[in-house]
C-alpha cells in the first residue's frame, strides 16, 4: 500500500508534512509570468507554463525536507489543455524527485468517472495490443465519495497495487459545517465518511498498521482530532488547515498516534507564497523552503516521529 510508502517517507525525513500545490495566477512571482508571456504570448498556454515552472521551483526547493506533495487538479485544469499538460508534467516531476504524490481531484466519483479516474491515474489504458501508461500517474487520489460506493469501487482494487485513496471527511473551510456537520442518524456526516472508509478497507492493513484508504479531517478543530484518533486508529489522517487557516503544531498534534505516525499535515499558501511577506519575488524558492522548515520545526515541538 502506498500509505506505507507515505509513512516511510515521513519517517525518513522526520517531517510529517505535505505541501499543497495550488497555483494562482495573480500570486505567482511576476518574473515567471513575464518569462512565460515572452515565450507564449498573453495566452492560457503562458499561464500554464508559469504554473509548471513555479511548481518545479517549489518541488526542487523542498525535495530534501518535505516528503509529500498534494497537487490540486482544478488549478491546472482551469487553464484547459495546456493546464492539463502542465499538471501531467508536474506529477511526473514530483514522482521523479521521490515525493509521495497525491492528486486531489475534488471529484465526486460516479461509476463511470470512478473507472476513468482509476485508468487515468492508476491503471492506464489498453489500445490494441499496447498498454498505455496512465497520463496522471500518482501514488494516491483525493476524492469526494458522497455518491457512495458505486464510484469508489473501481478504485479499490488498486489499493493492493501500492495505491491509496483519501476521502474528504471534514474540510477546514468555515462553511463546511453547512453540510459536513449535519446529523445523519446517530452520527454526523463527516463521521459517516470515516465509517465508509473503514468498511471499504475491511481488514486490509499495510505494514505500517494503517489502511489503504485515509481521510481528510481538518486540523482547525483539535477536539475532533483527539476523539477520532482514538476511535479510528487504523485510518491515516490527511490534515489540512495549517497556517493560513489558523491551525499549528499544538492543534494538529492530536492527529498522530503515540509513535508520531498515522497523519500528514498539509499546507499550501503559507508555503507557496511565503515570499510575499518580504516582497522578494526572486527568492520565492528560498522563502518557501524557510516556511516549510518553520512548519516542520513547529510540528516537531509537539510530535516525535519514531
Amino acid at each position: 500500500m502506498s500509505i506505507d510508502r507515505l509513512q516511510q517517507c515521513i519517517r525518513d525525513k522526520k517531517n510529517p508534512s505535505m505541501v499543497s500545490l495550488d497555483p494562482v495566477a495573480d500570486r505567482l512571482p511576476p518574473q515567471l509570468i513575464e518569462q512565460a508571456v515572452a515565450e507564449r504570448g498573453e495566452t492560457l498556454a503562458a499561464l500554464a507554463l508559469a504554473y509548471e515552472n513555479f511548481s518545479r521551483g517549489i518541488l526542487e526547493a523542498l525535495q530534501d525536507i518535505v516528503p509529500a506533495v498534494k497537487v490540486q487538479q482544478a488549478c491546472y485544469a482551469a487553464l484547459g489543455s495546456a493546464g492539463m499538460e502542465a499538471l501531467e508534467k508536474t506529477l511526473g516531476y514530483a514522482r521523479e524527485l521521490g515525493y509521495y504524490v497525491l492528486l486531489d481531484t475534488s471529484a465526486a466519483a460516479a461509476p463511470a468517472t470512478g473507472e476513468a479516474l482509476a485508468k487515468s491515474c492508476f491503471g492506464g489504458f489498453t489500445l490494441g495490443e499496447k498498454h498505455l501508461e496512465p497520463p496522471l500517474a500518482c501514488d494516491g487520489l483525493g476524492i469526494l465519495a458522497y455518491q457512495g460506493s458505486d464510484g469508489t469501487k473501481p478504485l479499490l482494487p488498486y489499493l493492493a497495487q501500492d495505491k491509496s485513496l483519501f476521502l474528504l471527511a471534514r474540510s477546514a473551510n468555515k462553511s463546511a459545517r453547512e453540510v459536513q456537520d449535519l446529523i445523519s442518524g446517530d452520527r454526523v456526516v463527516y463521521q459517516v465518511m470515516m465509517d465508509l472508509a473503514m468498511r471499504w478497507c475491511g481488514e486490509k492493513f499495510g505494514k505500517s498498521g494503517y489502511m489503504g484508504i485515509g481521510v481528510v479531517i481538518s486540523g482547525t478543530q483539535p477536539d475532533f482530532l483527539k476523539r477520532f484518533r482514538r476511535k479510528y486508529d487504523r485510518l491515516f489522517f490527511l490534515v489540512p488547515g495549517y497556517g493560513s487557516w489558523g491551525a499549528y503544531g499544538k492543534d494538529v498534534q492530536h492527529a498522530f498516534d503515540l509513535a508520531g505516525h498515522g497523519a500528514v499535515i498539509c499546507a499550501g499558501r503559507s508555503i507557496l507564497y511565503a515570499y510575499e511577506k518580504s516582497g522578494d519575488a526572486a527568492a520565492y524558492r528560498e522563502k518557501a523552503r524557510e516556511a516549510a522548515e518553520k512548519m516542520r520545526n513547529n510540528i516537531l515541538q509537539y510530535v516525535q516521529v519514531i
